[in-house]
């Protein structure tokens, strides 16, 4: 199950760019993942979970957004949202495209709470 490296390699990002004294502010992480990428959604979602359970991500949650497979053919340049790995171009037949999107995965954004600084 390679999602639960993809979802080790996450938590290495979130670590790269929150402080470690603001993990705990981590309310989501949206991630990018094409329908040709090879990620099982819901698999992504129960590593990510698992791995944060009793640490201070845990109160976080996983968004995954996912990326259509869409192709664009080279000789009538029309774009198809195809199954993915279909390379046919719907229009005109031919086999001669080239992917436009699908194949995405990728950390898009990491929202953290706002902190109220205590005075004292």
């Amino acid at each position: 199950m390679h999602e639960l490296s993809i979802a080790e390699s996450i938590i290495d990002i979130i670590h790269q760019y929150v402080a470690t004294e603001r993990l705990c502010t981590v309310r989501s992480v949206t991630v990018k993942v094409g329908t040709f990428s090879g990620v099982v959604s819901d698999s992504l979602e129960f590593s990510y979970q698992a791995i944060i359970a009793g640490t201070p991500l845990d109160q976080s949650r996983l968004s995954i957004e996912q990326i259509p497979f869409v192709i664009e053919c080279t000789e009538c340049s029309q774009q198809s949202y195809n199954e993915p790995g279909m390379m046919q171009c719907t229009s005109c037949g031919s086999v001669r495209t080239k992917i436009l999107s699908g194949k995405e995965l990728q950390v898009k954004d990491i929202e953290l709470d706002d902190v109220v600084e205590e005075q004292t």
